[in-house]
């Protein structure tokens, strides 16, 4: 499996700072929690990739 395999799972998943200053991505499917937390710089560094991925479909869209 990899990034371009459909799936058919539906998940829910949050963002926001914890109260130890990390910021978490809580994901949740099927009965599985998974909270992974990251430094403000790593948050950050994975908004910029998430962005470029955006352009990137974006022009493979048209």
């Amino acid at each position: 499996m990899g990034i371009n395999t459909e799936r058919d799972i539906e998940a829910n998943l949050q963002i926001g700072p914890t109260d130890a200053g990390m910021v978490r991505l809580f994901i949740e499917a099927d009965g599985a929690e998974i909270p992974m937390d990251f430094s403000p710089e790593e948050a950050e560094e994975i908004a910029e990739e998430i962005l470029a991925a955006a352009k990137g479909a974006r022009a493979l869209a048209k």
